[in-house]
């Protein structure tokens, strides 16, 4: 099982923190790990951009949060599967300077004693920069096995060769970064694209699905073993998703269908009653989901000591 590694390897520090960034846990016989790669500072309103100004301030003073600007988590998985080891997303990257706090994944995957020459496979949600980022990051191409296998959506890949914006809510320079950072990704690991187009096993007990909405390629990874199961949601929800699943996020480029896809994952969450991990939860954004009338209810795990 991966366990925090509280060793220096070769090559790389310790990090000096002071609060926890990473959280091993077992799915049947797959090992996981969550890491966060930070936080991003974004306005308020790219959370509900379809809400009463005055229910969204509502729902953050209920939920303590300031009214105009907030941390969005940003969570990485890693899994370990027989003998193949998963990166899944790869966060920010440390090329963007408006978003200092994040970009962290690779020195916390050192840091757990993961070497990123041990990745056999990468698998993307989808391709905001937020989450292919941290791949083009100085150094981790050369880091990477030269034969690394990146599994990405054959319709994320076609979208991005023009992106439509029109339905989404950003901050003004955000679009223009989303599809250079995306173009950029695709012409470095072109190579190593291992494209599919509605579900792929990628190792035994790990599957990526296309699930569309927040981009056309969006996709969710499921880990199955053992009679227990986990889902990776990438950015198919957000905190204020559970209590208003039909508010828009600005971030979305079709909002109406990342509600139906939203609602959708959280009633089989509800049936299945698995984990459930997304990128932008609070960190470790390990829990379950029920069902509370017409939302849902988010319970996290008791932390594993």
């Amino acid at each position: 099982m991966f366990s925090v590694d509280t060793t220096l390897h070769p090559g790389t520090q310790r990090p000096d923190e002071l609060v926890p960034s990473r959280y091993a846990l077992r799915v049947g016989e797959i090992d996981a790990l969550v890491v966060s790669d930070g936080v991003l500072p974004l306005p308020t309103s790219t959370m509900a951009t379809n809400a009463d100004p005055t229910d969204l301030a509502n729902w953050l003073d209920h939920m303590f949060m300031p009214p105009d600007a907030f941390d969005w988590p940003l969570n990485v998985m890693v899994a370990r599967s027989g003998e193949q080891t998963i990166l899944i997303d790869a966060g920010l990257g440390s090329q963007f300077s408006g978003f200092p706090r994040a970009g962290q994944f690779p020195q916390r995957l050192e840091a757990a004693g993961i070497a990123l020459e041990s990745v056999t496979d990468v698998v993307i949600t989808h391709m905001h920069m937020d989450h292919v980022g941290g791949l083009l990051a100085d150094g981790v191409k050369q880091r990477l096995r030269p034969d690394v296998r990146i599994h990405v959506a054959a319709a994320e890949v076609e979208f991005w060769t023009s992106p439509d914006f029109s339905h989404t809510v950003m901050p003004k320079p955000v679009p223009g970064v989303l599809r250079s950072t995306a173009t950029s990704f695709y012409n470095e690991y072109r190579d190593n694209l291992r494209i599919f187009q509605d579900r792929h096993e990628v190792a035994p007990g790990v599957t990526v699905r296309l699930t569309g909405g927040h981009t056309p390629g969006h996709s969710v990874v499921d880990l199955v073993s053992g009679g227990e199961r986990l889902m990776f949601a990438g950015d198919a929800m957000f905190p204020v998703g559970f209590d208003h699943p039909d508010w828009h996020n600005g971030f979305e480029h079709d909002p109406e269908e990342s509600a139906r896809v939203r609602i959708g994952l959280f009633q089989e969450l509800v049936e299945t009653r698995g984990l459930l991990v997304a990128a932008h939860l609070p960190f470790p954004s390990i829990g379950r989901v029920a069902a509370d009338g017409d939302a849902f209810r988010w319970v996290p795990i008791i932390w594993d000591y």
